[in-house]
């Protein structure tokens, strides 16, 4: 990655209110030149003409940082570790699963972990309806699945008590709200603007309903 991109990414994290070390930097900045060079081969991720990946992915996944609470967190349907790995970057505190049933993405998770030094990530490759922790998480993210009722349908058995999922959404998903599965509610939508990009972004926050598990 080149002087600018650093100089990119820095400015996109002050804008999102974020301060980066010099080793989250590097840590981010190499995270993502692995993502151009492996998907040149294994198609991780679709790349059109003109994509901006470093605001596209890497300042998009900061975005959410705000928003993580807890100490354990799952990505689910995490991809090519997307937000995860850059979340996982700035919480090294917090216990990350990147969950995929996609050998090649979870390959190259793997092999991101590793080069990255994550000792604060465990990937995993399976279907999100098959995998039962032991534990339950503080935080469910989603970059990836098409609806809330579709993401909550397979992956609510993973939130522990009081667990939050965080949903990551273009425009305003004011239909996707209004069919939530009963024992759900909306906690927040968050209006997210990433820098250099254009286009609406929000974050949905969804809790279980306690009124009416009552």
């Amino acid at each position: 990655m080149s002087a600018d991109d650093r100089r990119r990414l820095l400015q996109g994290a002050a804008q999102l209110g974020i301060k980066l070390s010099a080793a989250q930097q590097d840590a981010l900045l190499h995270y993502l030149a692995m993502l151009v060079k492996w998907n040149r081969v294994y198609a991780l991720i679709s790349r059109r003409d003109g994509d901006d990946w470093l605001a596209r992915h890497l300042l998009d996944s900061l975005a959410v940082l705000p928003y993580i609470n807890g100490s354990r967190a799952i990505d689910v349907g995490s991809g090519a570790g997307l937000p995860g790995i850059p979340l996982a970057v700035m919480c090294p505190d917090v216990a990350f699963t990147l969950l995929d049933s996609n050998r090649k993405k979870t390959r190259f998770m793997t092999q991101a972990v590793i080069e990255l030094g994550l000792h604060n990530v465990t990937v995993v490759d399976q279907r999100v309806e098959k995998f039962h922790p032991e534990t339950g998480f503080d935080c469910v993210i989603s970059r990836a699945f098409a609806t809330l009722a579709d993401m909550l349908a397979v992956a609510g058995h993973l939130a522990a008590a009081g667990g939050r999922f965080l949903a990551m959404k273009g425009v305003f998903p004011e239909a996707e709200l209004a069919q939530l599965p009963p024992g759900y509610r909306a906690e927040a939508v968050h209006a997210l603007a990433i820098p250099f990009q254009q286009g609406e972004r929000h974050l949905a926050v969804v809790v279980h309903d306690q009124r009416h598990l009552r």
